[in-house]
């Protein structure tokens, strides 16, 4: 199973955005999470994969949430 520290380490950057510092998935990253998604609907992953699909969207959850938080303590 690939932790999460792995991913942070490796496949986040944390890229300016408007005058914010966001949270984002490398394309690298994202591409793997879109194609493991498709895989999943199609339902042929095996259970790491799955595994993997659903630490990546918990991680997109999280930076998703960080994220909006950012944006919105930014605003007057």
């Amino acid at each position: 199973m690939v932790q999460h520290s792995y991913w942070i380490d490796r496949e986040i950057s944390i890229q300016k955005v408007r005058n914010l510092y966001l949270f984002k998935f490398t394309e690298n990253l994202q591409a793997r999470l879109e194609e493991l998604a498709d895989r999943k609907k199609a339902n042929l992953l095996n259970s790491e994969k799955v595994v993997e699909v659903a630490s990546l969207l918990e991680l997109d959850r999280i930076f998703t949430l960080i994220n909006a938080k950012v944006i919105a303590a930014s605003c007057p």
